[in-house]
């Protein structure tokens, strides 16, 4: 097995030696054998780490890819599995977010209110946000409740709650607060969607790019699988079980 120095590694994916180590130290790469005089030496066994890694960020983030390959390092497979189960899990709720905002777009009539009143408290508790939240999106714009002439409190009408949906819905699909403000205003004085056609074609397609990534991620992780050696315990055939009917995605290769 050849043996790779540090700026090796580094050089074919455009990385620094100091990223390299820096990946070492994280747990994203095996542990590097040292020469007697202490220079570290890789393998391809680390360069399929590194490749692995780098294919899980897009589709995963980095936190979460590094979370996955120091399961594996630690031979922690299941862990592992685990955490790539949860984001298709995140995937899969966000898809379900992004249509659930374009059926809260299809009719934008004003809301009637008798019935629709809340507050603070309720309000947050349903979105599952902190009151300061809320009390963060009326400055920005987002709601606009009005206050109770005999306690002061702020009253929040139907209205205000349609706005506040649509507001934390746009939030988890990624959206800065300055770039919803002024979508809100448009859909309340212009009552149509065209102002939101573009941002929801955009966020359509990052859930596109984030599935794909995903699926080269598990290849690539694959790969690093069955390149490392098996874990004291775990049988070879391990490493060949056809994955579950209930996996979110299934990795390409993985059916052998």
């Amino acid at each position: 097995m050849g043996r790779l120095r540090p700026v090796d590694l580094a050089r074919g994916h455009g990385l620094s030696t100091q990223a390299i180590r820096n990946y070492e130290a994280a747990g994203i790469l095996p542990s590097a054998e040292r020469t007697p005089h202490g220079y570290r030496t890789y393998t391809p066994l680390h360069a399929q780490a590194l490749r692995a890694f780098l294919a899980l960020v897009p589709g995963h983030g980095h936190q979460t890819a590094t979370s996955i390959m120091q399961a594996v390092n630690r031979d922690a497979t299941e862990d592992a599995l685990r955490l790539i189960d949860e984001s298709h899990t995140q995937l899969l709720d966000d898809r379900r977010t992004l249509q659930a905002v374009e059926a809260a777009l299809v009719d934008l009539e004003p809301v009637p209110q008798e019935r629709g009143d809340t507050y603070v408290g309720p309000l947050a508790r349903r979105l599952g946000i902190r009151p300061a939240t809320l009390r963060k999106w009326e400055r920005a714009g987002l709601v606009r409740p009005r206050r109770d002439p005999q306690t002061g409190y702020r009253v929040y009408s139907a209205a205000d709650v349609r706005d506040a949906l649509l507001a934390h819905q746009l939030r988890r699909g990624g959206y800065l607060l300055e770039q919803i403000a002024p979508l809100i205003a448009q859909v309340r004085s212009a009552g149509g969607v065209a102002p939101l056609e573009a941002m929801l074609h955009d966020w359509r397609a990052r859930l596109s790019a984030r599935s794909r990534a995903m699926l080269t991620g598990a290849a690539a992780l694959d790969a690093y699988l069955n390149r490392r050696p098996v874990p004291p315990g775990e049988g070879p055939s391990a490493r060949t079980t056809a994955p579950s009917t209930t996996d979110p995605v299934q990795p390409p290769g993985s059916s052998r």
